[in-house]
C-alpha cells in the first residue's frame, strides 16, 4: 500500500536536558516521604532549566525506525503534521496514513491530524478525534469512566488557586496539567502533602501550561501500565508492565514523575524501573485486564493505547488515564512500555508497527476482513 506517516519531530535545543550539571542526578533529602523537593532551590533548578514542549514529540530516531517498519512491506512517505500537512496530504492522497502526531497548540491537538484526514476521507492508524480530544482531556475521561462506574481516582479541575479551599480530597494529593501527557508538569514535587504544597504546585501549573491543574486522590498501591491492541472482539492486552518505584534514587516519591521518565532514565544508563510481565496473581491481572478492555471500548479506542493503572491501599486497580497515542521508543534500553510489552508477547519492533497498520487497514477496508494482521500475539498466561 502507498502509506503516509504523519508525525511530529522533537526539536533539538528543546530535548529533555537541564540547563545545569546539578540536575542530572536527582538530590537526596530526610523527612517525609511525601516532602516535595522543593526546599525550594532544587524544585526551581529542575522546572526552570528543563523545557518540557516537545516531549510529546517523537526523535529522529523513532520516526526513522517507524518507516523503516513500515517500509518492509510498504510504500512510504513521510509528512511532518505542521501548517502545510493538509496540502500534501490532499496532493499525495495516501491510501492510509500511519499517525503518531501529537501535535502543539490547542487542548484538543492530538485530534488535529485525524480530523483534516477525515476531511479528506484517508483511512488512518489509531483513534478518531473524539477519543483522542477526550482522552486528552484527563478529567473529561475520569467523567465518562465514572459514568460507566469504572474505578479511577477522585478529582477535582481547579482553574485559580482561590478555588483551592472547595477542595475535600485527602492529602496527599497528585497535581498535573490537565492536558498533558508524556508525564509533562509532572513533577517530584507534583505529590503535594500539604495545602501549601498543593497551592505551590497549582499556581506552577497554572503559569507554566496556561491550563487548569487535575488535583487527583493519590493511590498508595502498586503501578502498572498495559499495552492494548486489537478492534471490537479481538482487543488483547499484552503483557502487563509494572512500575517499579523501588528502582528510583533514594528520597524521592514513589510516582512516574517527568524527573523519572527524562531525566534519571537515560539510554545510558537506564534505571531498572519496569517489569515486564508484572507479577501478578491470576486474580489481579485478570482485574486489571478487565478494567482495560472495558476502558478501550468505553472511550472507543482504536487499534492500539496505553492504559495506566495503579492500585489503591486494599490493592484495588483504578485507570488513572488512557494514552491512545503511545509513545514507541525503538530501543529497547529507551524504557519505552509499549514496545517492552510488545517484546514480551514475541512480538519485534517492526512487528509492532506493521500489525497496528494492518488492523488499521481491516477496520478501514482496506483488506479482507479474513486476512490476518501483520503478525499475532497471544495473551501472556
Amino acid at each position: 500500500m502507498n502509506v503516509a506517516l504523519v508525525y511530529n519531530q522533537k526539536k533539538e535545543d528543546t530535548s529533555q536536558q537541564s540547563g545545569t550539571d546539578d540536575t542530572t542526578e536527582p538530590p537526596s533529602f530526610e523527612g517525609e516521604r511525601f516532602t516535595s523537593l522543593t526546599s525550594h532551590a532544587v524544585q526551581s533548578t529542575i522546572v526552570e532549566n528543563v523545557s518540557d514542549l516537545y516531549a510529546e514529540w517523537d526523535s529522529p530516531a523513532t520516526i526513522a525506525a517507524v518507516r523503516q517498519a513500515l517500509e518492509e512491506v510498504h510504500r512510504v512517505t513521510a509528512i511532518e503534521a505542521d501548517e502545510n500537512a493538509f496540502d500534501q496530504l490532499k496532493a499525495i492522497r495516501p491510501e492510509i496514513v500511519f499517525n503518531i502526531a501529537e501535535g502543539l497548540h490547542g487542548v484538543s491537538r492530538e485530534a488535529q491530524i485525524p480530523a483534516i484526514l477525515e476531511l479528506l476521507q484517508i483511512p488512518y492508524t489509531g483513534s478518531d478525534p473524539l477519543t483522542l480530544a477526550l482522552c486528552l482531556d484527563k478529567s473529561r475521561a475520569k467523567e465518562v469512566l465514572a459514568y460507566y462506574s469504572l474505578p479511577t481516582p477522585r478529582f477535582a479541575v481547579v482553574r485559580d488557586i482561590s478555588e483551592v479551599g472547595d477542595l475535600s480530597l485527602p492529602f496527599p494529593v497528585m497535581v498535573k496539567p490537565l492536558h498533558e501527557g508524556s508525564s509533562k508538569g509532572i513533577f517530584n514535587s507534583s505529590l503535594a502533602g500539604s495545602r501549601s504544597d498543593l497551592q505551590r504546585e497549582i499556581e506552577r501549573v497554572v503559569a507554566l501550561y496556561h491550563e487548569p491543574a487535575l488535583v487527583e486522590e493519590y493511590l498508595t498501591g502498586r503501578e502498572f501500565t498495559v499495552a492494548m491492541m486489537g478492534n471490537g472482539d479481538s482487543v488483547t492486552p499484552l503483557p502487563v508492565v509494572e512500575i517499579k518505584f523501588d528502582s528510583l534514587p533514594a528520597g524521592v516519591n514513589p510516582i512516574y514523575s517527568y524527573e523519572a521518565k527524562w531525566i534519571w532514565d537515560r539510554a545510558s544508563a537506564p534505571l531498572d524501573i519496569f517489569e515486564c510481565p508484572a507479577k501478578l496473581s491470576p486474580q489481579l491481572r485478570s482485574e486489571i485486564e478487565a478494567i482495560c478492555k472495558q476502558a478501550y471500548r468505553i472511550l472507543r479506542c482504536r487499534d492500539w493505547c496505553r492504559i495506566d493503572v495503579r492500585l489503591d491501599h486494599s490493592g484495588r486497580a483504578h485507570i488513572l488515564e488512557l494514552n491512545p497515542l503511545p509513545g514507541i521508543l525503538p530501543n529497547p534500553e529507551d524504557n519505552s512500555c509499549f514496545p517492552k510489552a510488545a517484546r514480551a508477547a514475541g512480538l519485534s519492533y517492526n512487528q509492532l508497527i506493521q500489525s497496528v497498520l494492518a488492523m488499521a487497514a481491516q477496520r478501514c477496508g482496506l483488506l479482507d476482513k479474513q486476512t490476518p494482521s501483520s503478525h499475532t500475539y497471544k495473551e501472556h498466561s
